[in-house]
């Protein structure tokens, strides 16, 4: 994991304590663009008043602007937390990785998803660069983590245990999410090429 105390004398106020740098850490660690108070405190499990206090401070400082659907990341955060893997103690299960149809583009389908509810799962936050978007969602005990990945017509999903290793959890958590992305599509027939990773029925075939 990235150390911040090596970089503590690029940030712009140096009363930044460990949880504010706990924050920020899991900001650059996640490439976060945006997210919601009640997914980054599921992801870090601290209390309201905490994480509240905490937002607080990085909002004074310019790092993150509160909007009225959640947060937005500052550009000035990258650069005094360089966007880095999470551990290896938080395995990634690959999910699926499909093709979708050029007749919907892929930006409408991030508009529809994003901010969205799916069984266990609570909205966090999404990720972008020059390659893609990532839309990203927590289960409601903050075990699981899933991640949606779309890049040049293409979707990728991906959980990642954090203190929930049960993967008939993280499984259960991510076909709710390819459920509803199924039926987005099912109108049309627009998703095609699935390729399941594992002994997993894939069941996002259409004709």
């Amino acid at each position: 994991m990235y150390n911040m105390d090596e970089n503590w004398q690029e940030f712009p106020d140096s009363s930044f304590n460990e949880r504010d740098l706990n924050v920020l850490n899991l900001i650059g660690e996640e490439g976060l663009t945006s997210f919601t108070f009640d997914g980054l405190k599921r992801r870090l499990g601290v209390h309201s008043e905490t994480l509240s206090r905490i937002l607080c401070r990085l909002r004074d400082q310019g790092l993150v602007e509160k909007l009225p659907e959640g947060y937005r990341v500052k550009t000035k955060v990258k650069e005094f937390v360089p966007m880095q893997p999470l551990d290896v103690d938080e395995p990634r299960v690959p999910i699926m990785q499909t093709l979708l149809s050029p007749d919907v583009p892929v930006q409408h389908v991030i508009s529809d998803l994003s901010g969205r509810w799916f069984g266990v799962l609570r909205w966090l936050g999404y990720s972008e660069n020059k390659e893609s978007v990532t839309l990203k969602w927590i289960t409601e005990n903050g075990g699981v983590q899933v991640n949606a990945v779309f890049s040049d017509n293409q979707l990728s999903i991906e959980a990642k245990l954090l203190h929930e290793k049960n993967l008939n959890v993280a499984l259960r958590a991510s076909y709710q999410l390819i459920g509803y992305i199924a039926k987005f599509y099912s109108g049309g027939s627009r998703i095609s090429h699935v390729a399941y990773f594992g002994d997993f029925k894939p069941f996002l075939m259409f004709t």
